[in-house]
């Protein structure tokens, strides 16, 4: 009778095991997040949401119009934001499938703190989405545009800040730079593509990047300011280097690996980084009229591209250390790991320290797949008419 009872409260558990499940129709899947600063001051947050027919890969001939739609509500904090959010869905809002979270330059200079704390406190929004600053413009802008490629625009965005040419950063890496001594949190950045003419095939663009320190935006890093504190983080998987030759002409070099070193001196008040770049590639690119297949010409191609990375990444460190006079690279980090006494005097002055620190920098490239690209065929032209 015993063993008769157990069977049955067993049966009851197993029935009624999948009483609270919520049904996937029942969801409604956020792919993306836009945050504004409204008129008023408050935070305005827009959601792009699929539309799961959209989202099924039975149109594969072509783009639907409807493939998602956007709500938005304005509000003070994330609670409240979130309450006006889900009273315009009839279906729950669903947050694991978000890429990005967009965030306007006009709000990203105003402060992000209470804006990335809507994303802390609940365990239903994961760290691992990207943020991105809209340079210029507002982030709802960016969930309404259609991207050609992809059913949902934004997993066009998703895959192209994940193919290691730009900066891709996330909830997770934003905070741990945060938290970190010696080092200021840096987002990537993006922008329409002025030149899209076709309003119902809309593109991006990656547009630098933007630097922080206590949350909020100081400026914005161009494109190849942003190839340089690629490099100098050592986080730079490919990019592309152009430098004019002295005798005329350009050549492009394609790095398909990078490395590099910082070297960290200090005596007393004075602290110096050198800074040791390694990078290798293919050149791409040549304009002139020099025949790569001469050792004397490539190296001086190589000299060439070397001091053009080299003023590249000056230019990137100019800007952080004196205009905006903060340490997006994590030079007090490596002061910290070679000189734990030294940063422990330096670090609560290290904010007015870092922009009279020395910083030299020194670049090594091996240029490999140079006979794929020879002197221009107009060059080649006129020593055959001679």
């Amino acid at each position: 009778m015993r063993t008769f009872k157990c069977m049955i409260f067993l049966m009851l558990i197993i029935l009624c095991g999948c009483w609270d499940r919520t049904e996937i129709n029942d969801l409604a899947f956020v792919t993306a997040t836009a945050m504004d600063l409204s008129d008023d001051g408050n935070i305005l947050c827009s959601l792009q949401v699929a539309i799961p027919s959209s989202t099924e890969g039975g149109n594969r001939g072509g783009v639907k119009d409807n493939q998602f739609f956007i709500i938005s509500a304005e509000g003070k904090d994330g609670n409240e934001i979130h309450r006006k959010l889900q009273k315009k869905s009839s279906r729950i809002l669903f947050f694991s499938h978000r890429s990005v979270i967009f965030i306007s330059e006009h709000l990203a200079r105003h402060g992000i703190d209470d804006v990335l704390d809507i994303f802390t406190h609940d365990p239903k929004y994961r760290l691992k989405t990207y943020i991105m600053i809209v340079k210029g413009g507002e982030g709802r802008d960016i969930l309404k545009m259609k991207y050609p490629f992809k059913q949902v625009s934004i997993e066009a965005v998703k895959e192209m800040e994940i193919s290691g040419q730009d900066l891709a950063v996330t909830l997770r890496d934003f905070y741990m730079t945060y938290a970190s001594e010696g080092v200021h949190p840096v987002i990537g950045a993006i922008e329409p593509d002025m030149y899209s003419k076709d309003t119902d095939k809309e593109i991006y663009n990656f547009a630098g990047a933007g630097v922080f320190k206590d949350f909020k935006l100081l400026g914005l890093l161009n494109e190849k300011e942003t190839l340089g504190l690629l490099w100098v983080t050592n986080q730079l998987k490919a990019g592309r280097i152009t430098a004019k030759l002295p005798h005329g002409g350009e050549v492009g070099l394609v790095l398909n690996h990078a490395d590099r070193k910082i070297i960290t001196k200090n005596s007393n008040d004075f602290v110096h980084f050198k800074i040791l770049l390694e990078g290798q590639g293919s050149l791409a690119e040549n304009t002139s009229s020099l025949d790569i297949n001469e050792p004397g010409n490539l190296n001086v191609i190589k000299s060439a591209l070397e001091s053009a990375a080299k003023k590249q990444v000056q230019d990137f460190l100019i800007k952080i250390q004196k205009k905006y006079q903060v340490d997006s690279v994590g030079f007090g980090q490596e002061l910290y790991k070679n000189n734990p006494k030294k940063w422990a005097v330096l670090k609560n002055q290290w904010d007015s320290r870092f922009p009279e620190a020395d910083i030299s920098v020194e670049v090594n490239l091996t240029i490999k797949g140079a006979g794929m690209i020879h002197s221009s065929f107009d060059m080649k032209n006129k020593e055959m008419r001679r």
